[in-house]
């Protein structure tokens, strides 16, 4: 079985191998051997073109459109000099300099990825001779022993979690939507923790009993209630057209008419599933902070703190295991939800990460991949969707298990903080 970077797996006997344009007729194991050094060769070039036209070409592309807004803002602000062209033009030039040379030495490494090929007898007795730059790896199934297998899943696992899809996300690995669920859900429990712990903090401790803190406790209530999809559609609305917009128009006006922040991305659907998940982390907060015993506070209040210490030292770190408790179940709801994000930052096949080596490092801004949705377009918009049902499966079983893993992660924070307190509860 061979398997290869387009049109899936190919199935037959290897029976001679071409290297530089010329065929070595091999026979048994010295053609398994030969076959193998040269797919490893071949993989390991494929493999470095890739990491110099996404590491270095592409920095290099994303300091010349630097270059280019840093014009168009000069421009606009009426401070764009002879001296200024000069300069931007230097730069730039000498920016289009290394990509050449970059460029150059990417085209080496394609060529002599795909100096040699294969010669496969396929199951109709017609030999077929395949690229090697096209080739992945090969396996020979009928040799394998159950340690071989055992050890060929694992490496298959392994390759599912970190490569990157093909083929219309129906081949390959899901590592940028495991990244892109992952740095998702925790940016949102960043945003939502100290807002959560912020207003139940005010309707327990500050807030007094009147219509006012009456309607804001219907109003959490209700939110709970509210489906996930109207949450998308207003962060849709708010979020990325007024919010958005309006950064654009204060920050990026050198970039309009294509938006920066004005479209969707990974922080506006950050900030709608806070907003989703905010009545869980307040309910739970507030719980929390009923159970402490009065006589704490008042005790704390008896030796001279005032009211905002006996909360920062006293209250809060007591009630910290139930908001971790809220914050445990935000998480679980939060990485499961794929409809409002659909409108606000998801998409089909992110061409970058969130997360890179250019300045500022952290693109807030960007679309990311995400394993719900994953599994909604593989399963319901392959083209095969028969042959696309086993990755269903292991994307679905592995979106369960990142979700159960920050569940583990935030549980034993919780566990942690529950027994550092509990002399205090006495």
């Amino acid at each position: 079985m061979i398997e290869r970077t387009k049109n899936g797996n190919f199935y037959g006997y290897p029976v001679a191998v071409i290297e530089n344009g010329k065929r070595l007729d091999l026979v048994n194991d010295a053609i398994e051997s030969s076959l193998m050094d040269h797919i490893e060769r071949a993989v390991a070039l494929a493999d470095k073109a890739v990491d110099l036209q996404k590491q270095d070409i592409g920095s290099i592309n994303y300091a010349i459109e630097k270059l280019r807004l840093q014009e168009r803002r000069y421009e606009l602000d009426g401070e764009l000099t002879d001296s200024n062209k000069a300069e931007l033009a230097a730069k730039k030039a000498q920016l289009q300099k290394d990509y050449l040379v970059l460029e150059k030495a990417l085209f080496a490494l394609r060529d002599d990825a795909a100096r040699d090929s294969v010669i496969v007898r396929d199951m109709r007795g017609k030999d077929v001779e395949l690229k090697l730059d096209t080739v992945l790896d090969v396996t020979y199934v009928n040799h394998l022993t159950f340690i071989d297998k055992v050890g060929k899943w694992f490496v298959g696992i392994g390759r599912f979690v970190s490569d990157d899809p093909r083929e219309a996300n129906t081949e390959g690995g899901v590592f940028p939507a495991i990244f892109g669920t992952v740095f998702m859900v925790m940016l949102m429990a960043v945003i939502v923790t100290p807002f959560g712990v912020v207003a139940a903090v005010y309707l327990h401790e500050y807030a007094k009993k009147g219509p006012i803190t009456k309607m804001i406790r219907i109003a959490v209530i209700n939110l709970a209630g509210v489906p996930s999809i109207v949450y998308g559609v207003f962060g849709l609305g708010f979020f990325v057209y007024v919010m958005g917009g309006s950064i654009d128009q204060l920050f990026f006006a050198e970039a309009l008419p294509s938006p920066t922040f004005g479209s969707p991305g990974v922080i506006w659907s950050a900030l709608t599933l806070a907003i989703l998940t905010l009545p869980v982390v307040i309910v739970s907060t507030e719980e929390g902070l009923s159970r402490i015993p009065s006589a704490v506070r008042q005790g704390s209040l008896a030796l001279g703190a005032t009211k905002a210490e006996t909360l920062w030292r006293i209250v809060l770190p007591m009630a910290s295991p139930a908001i971790m408790t809220g914050l445990i179940l935000a998480v679980a709801r939060a990485a499961g939800e794929v409809a409002p994000l659909m409108l606000v930052g998801v998409v089909k096949l992110a061409p970058t990460l969130p997360l890179d080596l250019n300045f500022p490092f952290v693109h807030l801004e960007r679309k990311f991949m995400h394993l719900g949705f994953h599994i909604y377009d593989v399963g319901f918009q392959s083209p095969n969707v028969e042959a696309a049902r086993p990755l269903v499966y292991a994307t679905s079983f592995l979106l369960v298990s990142v979700i159960v893993a920050l569940n583990l992660t935030a549980i034993s924070v919780r566990n942690h903080l529950r027994e550092k307190y509990r002399s205090l509860e006495h």
